[in-house]
């Protein structure tokens, strides 16, 4: 079911001024910030040959990312994202397993305009999971 690994993702204050840090210090290209109101985020990805990094900021005060950075004032990693080809067999066997998704339960569309789900860490050696389809 899981295929490659789609991306990593970093809770950061500010999503423009770490994607220069890649970009200047690593010479990594970096797309332009953009909004993700349905998830509460701004996004910035670093681009890899292999994979890509998602910084992200919180969008407004009630953004799941301000919370984490509450915790964590300098950013950290957030969450890692895995590939499948089909996003509702994935639901169907992660509920099959026991596994939580988060949320209402159901797919909603991504960053990437694909639909997601996010898996609770509580399941996954405290690592939040997001399942992409491609």
């Amino acid at each position: 079911m899981i295929g490659k690994l789609n991306h990593v993702a970093i809770a950061v204050p500010d999503a423009e001024a770490a994607g220069k840090i890649y970009r200047d210090t690593l010479g990594a290209k970096i797309t332009a910030k953009v909004a993700q109101p349905d998830h509460g985020v701004w996004t910035v990805f670093v681009e890899l040959p292999n994979t890509k990094i998602e910084l992200i900021e919180p969008l407004g005060d009630n953004s799941p990312i301000a919370a984490f950075l509450a915790k964590n004032p300098k950013g950290g990693m957030h969450h890692v994202c895995y590939e499948v080809e089909d996003i509702n067999a994935a639901c169907a066997q992660m509920k099959k397993m026991g596994a939580t998704i988060t949320g209402t339960g159901e797919p909603r569309i991504g960053a990437h305009g694909k639909p997601v789900v996010f898996m609770h860490p509580k399941d996954f050696s405290g690592t939040l999971i997001e399942l992409e389809q491609v």
